[in-house]
């Protein structure tokens, strides 16, 4: 019983934010550079191969804090009206981790001049597992697991997104089976509810060497806040992004849940620069406006993307989102 009295205590000691974070599946300040990591729908978007890496390191120095790896990977074919994709992740928060795998296709119908709309379809599996020497060790616990315990199910997620070479907008549903797969094994995990995103953005022309591009979020997940992101990026040169984002939950059909639950707010200062026509580099800084602040434990998130052909070959029509 004292490993489970240790594992509660961390749990209630991170609650005002462990469930508004850890009951949805990881989230990245930079998805406004790779939409891949919220809706299917963008594969092949940019029309070129592109593959980025991200590393999140989440309240750093906390007790068990999320830390999250994430490699994606998409191209276009048939003249751009297709788009294939492949992401890996692993992601771990104190004693449980996910490990997660799929494949994705995106199909694209040209809706104007410069309009696509596209239906995209991920699919692929999961691994979740229990680290049962993660606390302290009372081998006299029947209720403790010994060593580590892995569960595996499908996943499946489905997207649309729609975009103009200046607007965009996208709506998904992530985690669309294996819950059932969990419930037979009798374990209850909030990471594989139902995920609805909807998101939408622009980029307005400031100036011949700086463009604006505003853009929002909103997520809903069963059992946690509906939240949302305000973005806010500039662009100078086609080459630098600097920006911020605004993160914060809506009360909506969520006043049953405990008041500190529906009062998180962070900020995010965001920064992308492209080192070279085929390398973009990017890093966040997370701080956290209630909750964990008291702790000073802020977030860091590096990204580290790599076009297969030069930016330069697509100059007609560069893709921004």
């Amino acid at each position: 019983m004292k490993r489970i009295a240790f594992i509660l205590i961390f749990i209630i000691a991170t609650l005002p934010t462990w469930s508004a974070y850890a009951q949805q599946l990881p989230q990245f300040s930079q998805y406004i550079f790779n939409g891949l990591h919220i809706n299917p729908g963008y594969a092949g978007y940019k029309n070129q191969g592109y593959i980025q890496s991200t590393y999140r390191d989440q309240w750093v120095n906390f007790p068990g804090a999320p830390q999250t790896f994430t490699v994606t990977a998409d191209l276009s074919a048939n003249e751009g009206l297709m788009g294939f994709g492949v992401s890996v992740m692993s992601d771990k928060i104190g004693p449980t981790s996910t490990n997660s795998g799929l494949l994705t296709y995106a199909y694209r119908i040209q809706t104007g001049r410069q309009s696509f709309f596209s239906l995209g379809v991920s699919a692929g599996a999961s691994q979740y597992s229990i680290d049962g020497e993660w606390a302290y060790n009372d081998p006299n616990d029947p209720e403790i697991p010994e060593g580590r315990i892995n569960m595996f199910t499908p996943n499946m997620n489905a997207g649309l997104f729609f975009h103009t070479d200046r607007f965009y907008a996208g709506v998904s549903a992530f985690n669309l089976v294996g819950k059932k797969a969990l419930e037979r094994e009798d374990i209850a995990l909030a990471f594989h509810d139902f995920h609805f995103y909807l998101t939408a953005g622009l980029l307005v022309p400031v100036s011949d060497n700086v463009s604006f591009k505003p853009s929002f979020l909103i997520r809903e997940v069963q059992g946690a806040p509906m939240s949302y992101d305000i973005n806010g990026m500039f662009l100078f040169m086609e080459r630098l992004w600097l920006g911020a984002s605004y993160r914060s939950n809506m009360n909506l059909g969520n006043e049953h849940l405990m008041g500190n639950l529906n009062n998180r707010t962070a900020v995010a200062l965001i920064a992308e620069i492209f080192a070279t026509e085929n390398l973009r580099i990017g890093y966040a800084y997370d701080h956290n406006l209630n909750a964990l602040e008291n702790y000073r434990n802020s977030s860091h998130e590096i990204s580290i993307g790599y076009y297969l052909t030069s930016r330069t070959a697509k100059i007609k029509n560069p893709r921004w989102f």
